[in-house]
């Protein structure tokens, strides 16, 4: 078995008894107390199992479990307690902090299939939560390629505006920085209800009639409540509603998560406002000055990262492609338009499977030329550099 089990007891003769009768069994790691435990399970983990004993000096059994479930909440918990000991471990069961308890002494037969049974539920928790993930990031690209071929303005626009969170969140060490570059990268999902040519009114700053602006306007309030019905991305869809505008404020009764929501949500306005100034002229130093003014919240180096990059050119090589040569990662530096004036892929948009396909079949219709210029991200040009 490859999973680690953590045994605890402040008793090292107890825990030399497990590990003699069951080490050849499983891979038992031991610890002589609580805090002993929780830096173990830091500095080794993961750990698949926790045994631990109910009376410790210090931290008892129920604490540790208890600090266990809040930092390490795929670890199955298991508690040995005494005859007196069990009021307490059955409100630790009611509570959830624990998967079983075993009464003292517990002899090597009920162990053995205590310890199996909870590497069994160990084992469902990680291959559903796997799954989950592949699914979310299954859909993900799914709804991202849906955007790109349909609405290539807005995708292009998702993009760079991924591309400068990603770049914030490595650089200043942003707490669930995941979450804030998906939702740059669904911020623009409900364009996918809009005639591309409003989106192209848009970036060209050309004045749309009230009912256009109308539907522009309600695309965050679309796409936050598209996604709002994917499990595990509702904390996203929410940050992406409220793009435009303030989130409302929950005050003394807001929890963490909802406080991460909103900083999410602050800091894709931010970006996205940064990004629209970019795009109607401005250098990113001008636009970095204007928007201080606006958002007082985030620190002066939170300004100077959005100034270091350039989201079209952050690779290493410019070159010009035809499209039968393209591959998937290479960065697209020009807008491709059929020659009647068609947007038909974005500056910034990365190469995609689909999106070779789409180019080829414009280049056959002979819509558009041939040849692309893209950047080659930074292996691939190297690898480009060593073969010539």
């Amino acid at each position: 078995m490859t999973e680690k089990i953590l045994l605890v007891d402040d008793d090292v003769n107890i825990l030399s008894g497990y590990q003699r009768s069951l080490g050849r069994e499983f891979r038992l790691e031991t610890a002589p107390g609580a805090n002993q435990a929780l830096h173990v399970m830091t500095h080794s983990g993961p750990y698949a199992v926790v045994v631990t004993d109910m009376r410790m000096p210090g931290m008892d059994g129920i604490q540790l479990l208890a600090k266990i479930k809040d930092q390490f909440p795929e670890t199955i918990r298991v508690m040995l307690t005494g005859a007196g000991d069990v009021e307490s471990a059955i409100h630790a069961v009611n509570e959830g902090n624990i998967f079983r308890f075993l009464a003292k002494p517990c002899d090597r037969e009920l162990m053995s299939r205590t310890l199996t049974a909870a590497l069994v539920q160990y084992r469902l928790i990680t291959a559903e939560k796997e799954l989950l993930e592949r699914t979310l990031h299954g859909s993900i690209e799914v709804l991202t390629e849906v955007l790109s071929l349909i609405n290539p303005a807005a995708f292009g626009r998702a993009m760079r505006a991924r591309r400068y969170i990603h770049h914030l969140v490595k650089v200043l060490g942003l707490e669930n920085g995941w979450q804030y570059e998906i939702a740059a990268l669904m911020s623009q999902l409900g364009c996918v209800t809009l005639p591309p040519e409003t989106i192209d009114a848009v970036y060209a700053r050309q004045e749309l009639s009230p009912e256009e602006q109308a539907q522009y306007d309600s695309h965050p309030s679309i796409a936050g409540d598209l996604l709002s019905r994917i499990p595990r991305l509702e904390p996203i869809g929410w940050m992406i509603k409220y793009q435009t505008q303030v989130a409302p404020f929950d005050g003394d009764t807001e929890d963490r998560q909802k406080a991460d929501m909103r900083t999410g949500a602050e800091i894709l306005r931010l970006v996205l406002d940064f990004e629209t100034l970019i795009r109607q002229g401005s250098s990113r130093t001008e636009a970095a000055h204007n928007l201080r003014r606006k958002y007082k919240g985030f620190s002066s180096r939170f300004f100077e990262a959005l100034v270091e990059l350039d989201p079209n050119a952050e690779e290493s090589e410019v070159r010009r492609y035809w499209v039968n040569e393209l591959a998937p990662g290479m960065i697209i530096q020009q807008d491709i338009r059929t020659f009647s004036g068609l947007l038909v892929v974005s500056k910034g948009q990365e190469v995609t499977q689909p999106l070779i396909l789409k180019l080829k079949n414009f280049v056959e219709r002979k819509a558009i030329t041939g040849d692309v210029t893209v950047c080659l991200p930074k292996p691939a040009a190297a690898s480009a550099a060593a073969g010539s």
